[in-house]
This record gives C-alpha cells, sequence and structure tokens, in this order.
C-alpha cells in the first residue's frame, strides 16, 4: 500500500524479474570484501529482528535466500545477492542494528561497516529502511535517517508486519510514519507497508525496487 501506487507495467515487469533467478553472491564481513561496483543496488537496512530476512525471502519467492532466526542480530555482514540473468541488480541484506545485547565491539563494527557502506558505494541507488509497524520509528531509526539524510543518499520506509497490529493503529503508524518521511531531505515519501508472511504489499515492494535502480 502506498500513497503513490505503481504503474502496473511496473509492477508486472518487477513480478517477473524477481521470479527468475536470484543467488546468494557473498558475505562482506568489511569493506574490501565488497563486491566489484558492476551493477545497481538496493540496501535492506533495519534494527534487528525488524524481520529483514523474513521480507527478502517473501521478497524473493525463496524460503532460504536470507538467514532467518529469532536470535536479533544474527546477521553480521554485508550480504550480497545477484538479481537477474544477465545480471540486473544486487539486493544488499544489511546487519541489523539497535542490538543492545551485542557485544559493545562488535556493536561498533557493525556500525562503523553500515555507514561507510551507506555513504560510500557508488552504486547503491536506494536504502530501504525497515520499520517494525508494531513500534514504528525508534530513536535508533533516525540515527540511520540523520546520517542518509547528510549524506543525500536516497532512501525509502518500509513498514514491515504489517498484519501484525489492528487496521486503525497501523493506519496511525503509517500517518506518523509518512508525516515524518515528508520532512526527511533523503526520504521518499510514499511508504510501503508490508507483511511477508501474508504477501502484503511484496507487488509494490519489488516494483520500488524496479523503480530505483531505474
Amino acid at each position: 500500500m502506498t500513497d503513490a501506487p505503481f504503474d502496473p507495467e511496473l509492477v508486472e515487469a518487477a513480478r517477473k524479474l524477481f521470479s527468475g533467478p536470484v543467488t546468494f553472491l557473498k558475505s562482506a564481513p568489511a569493506l574490501q570484501h565488497l563486491p566489484d561496483p558492476v551493477v545497481p543496488e538496493v540496501a535492506f537496512a533495519g534494527r534487528s529482528n525488524v524481520g529483514k530476512s523474513s521480507l527478502l525471502n517473501a521478497l524473493t519467492n525463496r524460503n532460504a535466500l536470507a538467514r532467518t532466526s529469532n536470535t536479533p542480530g544474527r546477521t553480521q555482514e554485508l550480504n550480497f545477492f545477484d538479481v537477474g540473468e544477465p545480471l540486473r541488480f544486487r539486493l544488499v541484506d544489511m546487519p541489523g542494528y539497535g542490538f543492545a545485547e551485542a557485544p559493545k565491539d562488535l556493536v561498533k563494527k557493525w556500525r562503523f561497516l553500515i555507514n561507510d557502506f551507506l555513504r560510500g558505494r557508488v552504486v547503491l541507488k536506494r536504502t530501504l529502511v525497515l520499520i517494525d509497524s508494531r513500534h514504528g520509528i525508534k530513536p535508533v531509526d533516525r540515527e540511520i535517517m540523520d546520517m542518509l539524510d547528510a549524506a543525500a543518499a536516497s532512501y525509502r520506509i518500509v513498514l514491515t508486519k504489517a498484519d501484525k497490529i489492528k487496521a486503525t493503529e497501523l493506519t496511525a503508524v503509517a500517518e506518523r510514519t509518512a508525516e515524518e518521511a515528508r520532512k526527511r531531505p533523503a526520504a521518499h515519501p510514499d511508504l510501503i507497508l508490508t507483511s511477508s508472511e501474508k504477501g502484503m504489499g511484496l507487488p509494490d515492494l519489488r516494483a520500488a525496487v524496479v523503480e530505483a535502480i531505474g
């Protein structure tokens, strides 16, 4: 669900693209391990346990493309996935942020990796900032959004787990989130509401990815 629905032709083109080959490329624990910047990239960022891996799996119609876990903070590296044959673009699953129970030195390492990647990756076309519908924007989310704004790095907010709260509560959270997004210079004004379990919003999310890569 977005304020500005995508063109049906774009939605269909995105569906076909995501129905084709999607393969894991590599994990990068540090910037020197990044793949060569040869195609556009779209990154998925979000707090630990926001449902990032589940959404990636649902988006690509795979059961285990991205590892899911009930243990927050499992994704500790940048994970790259190739989409299309021939290769069209890459998805990047980023380490979850804001998990206070991880060792401090590890949290610091994750933060530098995320910040340096988002600021300096030339082929990164858009970052999708995932926000849990049940909680809305938290201070740690604002830190990432502030950093993206400062770097003029384009991003779009995606609400996850939209099936987990009542429709009236979801509407209220979406309105508050959209209001904040409109005030931020690098944020796309339209949200996408999703549920990886119910499939809600996935056609729009696929279309948003394809739109972002141009």
